[in-house]
Order: structure tokens, then sequence, then C-alpha cells
């Protein structure tokens, strides 16, 4: 027994020192800090992504999106697919220990034999039985306990360990990436709907004094003292107002809608939900920003799951690579048997233990074209990750852009809307008083509209452009 052990015992040994084949993986160089430790969005904490959005100083979008952080559904989703990802991790982990199985059996057989024997025109009868033609029935009864564990001398069964448990990792950071994602989408929907408001209340405050102005000028006009054009042009005018309040309040509703689905809240609910600011833009404490450091790239979850899944794709090709090589495994079984046939009953324990060899001799390619395939889906992994990487550069700085646009552009457009204002008014003194021109108040109501809408514009596309930088980030910055 004594060369067994030694040879038992060298097994063991190569099977836990063993080389792993396949590439040990490297993070790749990237243009990003040499000492790269990805952190999670809020420091991985769920409560700290409401108070980032806390600091909007909008309860009600604050509110909205602690409401889909619980209920929408691409967060579930994400929650679905960790779950998946760990328990993809056990049953990967599974193969580096032996199994263990209990097998219990219990058998009946009856044999079953003729009472004659014939001879050509003669028959000689059969001695008298119990049971004609029968014997007694035979009763076999087992148990066993099996055991087999395969040795992972070329580390196929810990590569696979390795891929299942970087993408569980991967699972994680695409959690954090949906919850990310969907605030950055509900907020800018809201921005949206804010804005969609405003414009509202402008038109309506437009339509109502186009609306005066026409039948003012239609009394005149009967009277006889406006021409008849002159009231045409009005009429013509409130009804171009009328029909861009509707055209705008439609915008409004669609809007309604939109963020109705994303933040998961039944659209009456949600309507007296946004009546406490209606037509009121958050105001973020600060927007002002001049750059983002290039360590603050690391915490976007996106990127971080990509690396994962690099990590992953590596792992699969020392899996594929050792399916190329032998295989040994040790199996023993320990058991017991009975069996009982009419007065006579046998029972003992049974038992066996050896290695078992497979050699992998001809399967027309299979294994190689495997492991080259997985070759080229880490090479296929790399890419998708440099790009990434890469757009989250480029996300970045055209969010800074933008948000320096905005902030240049706000001073401007209030000061072309508050002068397009003071000439509307003087414009409609001037009518009122006799001594101006309907032509003239129409472009002044005109001018006043179209510096409405770029005004408007520009503060939602300064407060988009700050939600941008934060989806670009990974989820906000300090």
């Amino acid at each position: 027994m004594k060369p067994l052990n030694n040879f038992l015992f060298t097994l063991l040994a190569l099977a836990l020192a063993g080389c792993a084949v396949g590439p040990d993986y490297q993070r790749p160089l990237m243009p990003l800090p040499a000492a790269w430790v990805a952190p999670l969005p809020h420091e991985g904490n769920p409560a700290k992504l409401k108070q980032w959005w806390a600091a909007w100083g909008d309860p009600v979008l604050s509110n909205l999106i602690e409401n889909a952080e619980r209920e929408n559904s691409t967060i579930t989703v994400s929650l679905a697919r960790i779950d998946q990802a760990r328990a993809a991790l056990t049953a990967a982990t599974a193969p580096l220990f032996p199994r263990l199985t209990g097998n219990a059996n219990e058998t009946r057989s009856r044999s079953n034999s003729g009472n004659n024997i014939t001879s050509g025109q003669n028959s000689l009868p059969s001695a008298p039985s119990t049971a004609a033609g029968s014997t007694a029935p035979n009763t076999t009864r087992s148990a066993s306990l099996d055991a087999a564990w395969e040795l992972d001398l070329f580390g196929g069964n810990r590569r696979g360990r390795e891929a299942a448990a970087a993408r569980a990792e991967a699972s994680v950071l695409n959690w954090h990436d949906a919850r990310v994602s969907v605030a950055a989408e509900l907020a800018t929907a809201y921005t949206n709907l804010r804005a969609c408001e405003i414009l509202v209340n402008g038109y309506v405050r437009d339509a109502a004094s186009r609306s005066e102005t026409a039948r003012l000028t239609d009394l005149k006009a009967q009277a006889g003292f406006a021409a008849p054009a002159d009231a045409a042009l009005t009429r013509a005018s409130a009804a171009e107002a009328a029909a861009r309040l509707t055209a705008q309040r439609a915008d409004c509703d669609v809007d309604i809608k939109a963020l109705s689905v994303i933040s998961v809240v039944s659209e009456p609910e949600l309507r007296q939900k946004l009546a406490a600011n209606t037509a009121t833009f958050p105001t973020p404490s600060a927007l002002v920003i001049d750059s983002v450091p290039a360590q603050v790239l690391s915490q976007r979850p996106d990127v971080a799951a990509a690396e994962r899944e690099l990590a992953a794709a590596s792992g699969d090709i020392g899996l594929a690579e050792a399916d190329r090589y032998p295989r040994i495994s040790l199996s023993g079984s320990i058991g017991y048997v009975a069996t009982k046939a009419g007065d006579v009953s046998v029972h003992g324990s049974t038992w066996s233990y050896g290695p078992q060899l497979s050699l992998p001799i001809f399967d027309a390619g299979r294994r190689a074209a495997n492991a080259q395939s997985a070759k080229a889906r880490y090479a296929e992994t790399l890419a998708t990750y440099q790009g990434l990487t890469r757009r989250a550069v480029r996300e970045v700085e055209e969010a800074l852009v933008r948000i320096k646009s905005a902030n240049d552009r706000t001073t401007d457009a209030l000061a072309a809307l508050n002068g397009y204002v003071a000439y509307l008014r003087a414009a409609e003194a001037r009518v009122k008083a006799g001594a101006g021109s309907l032509v003239e108040l129409e472009e002044a109501r005109r001018s006043v509209v179209a510096s409405q809408g770029v005004a408007v514009g520009v503060e939602r596309e300064r407060l988009t452009a700050s939600v941008s930088l934060y989806r670009a980030v990974g989820g906000g910055w300090n």
C-alpha cells in the first residue's frame, strides 16, 4: 500500500501546487491614472445617491429619484443579474472540491420456468411445487456513499472560478451603473418638463395679451377708429399664440408621461407631486466647473465593469486551454448490500477506490477551436473596454464644454429677454396712447417669445449638461 499512498500524495501535491495554463490577467494600460482602484459611485452607498441629488434643491426631484431606485425595472433587472452571477460563481467554485453522493436501492425479482419437459411425442411430469412454474422472489437492498474529485492539475477549474468571480464583480458594478443611468435619465426628463412648464406660463401670458389686443382692435374697427386690416392682424396674432400654447401644453403632457414611466409613479400621483414646484427649475449648488480630475473617471461603474469582463475573458482562455490537457480524477465508494432469495440471505459491505485518467486524443480540432475562440473573445472585450474608456473621457470633456457655454450665455440671454420685455411694454403703451403701430407691437411680442425660449433653453442646457457630467463621471463628483 505504501507505493499507492506515495502516488496519491504526489497527485495531491500537483493538484494543489500545479501551474494554471492560460494567461495571468494584467490590467491593460489605459490613458488613466496608473494606480487605478475603481471606487463605486456615491462610495457604494445607495443612500448617498439621494444625498447628492438633494443638493439640487428640489424635494420633488429627490423624491422621484428615490422612488425610481426602488421600483424602476432597469434596476430590478440588474439586481436579478447579480443573483445570477453569484450563483454562477458558486457553481464554478464547486469543481475545486470533492463531490459526495449517497445512493440507496431496493430491487425485487422473480424467475419463472415451465413445469414440463417435452421430448418428441412423450412428456414427463415435473415434480410438484408450491406455485406452478415459479420460485420465491429475490430481494436486494443496497446503500453506498460515493466520492469523486478531479485534480485541477492544469488550473482549468481555478481559471473558471476566476472568470465567474470577475463576472460577479461586474454585475455589481452594472447595478451601480443602472442606478446612475436611471437617476440621470430621470433628472433630464424632469428638467425638460420644468422648462416646458415655464414656456407654457410665458405663452399663456402672451396669448392672453394678444387676445385682449385683438378684442380691443375689433371694437375700434367696428367704431371706425381702426382699419379692418389691423383687426385681421391682431386676430391672426391671437390665433398664432393660442396654437403655440396648445402645442406647448401637449409637449408637457408627453414629458409627464415619460417621467411617469422612469419614476414608476402613476400619472395622477405624479401631477400632484409636480404641482409643488410648477414651472420652477432646480437650483444646483455648484455648476461652475472648470475641470474634472482624471481620477474621477475611475468611479465610472460601466468602465470598471468592462474591465472586470476583460478579466473574466482572460479566465475563459485558461479554462479552454486546460480542456486540451489530460484529466485525472480520484473516486471511491463504500457501501452495504443485502440479498435474500427464498430462505437464503447474503449481506456484506463493499468498497472501491482508484484514479481515473482521461486523455484527449482526437476531437477533430474542437478543443483547439474553443481555445482560439476564447482568445478572440478576449481581444473583442479588450477593444470594447478601450473604446469605452476613451468615450468616457470624451463625454466628460463634452459636458464641461456645454456647461461653460451655457454659463457664458446665461447673462446675455437674460439681458436680451429683459430688453425685449421693456421694448414690448413701451410698444404696448404707445399703441394704447394711439401713437404706436400694431405691426411694431407684434414684432415686439415675437421678439419676447423668441428671447424667452432662448433664455429657458440656455438654463435647460446648463442643467442637462450638469446631468450629463454626472453621468459621464459615473455618479457625481466632489
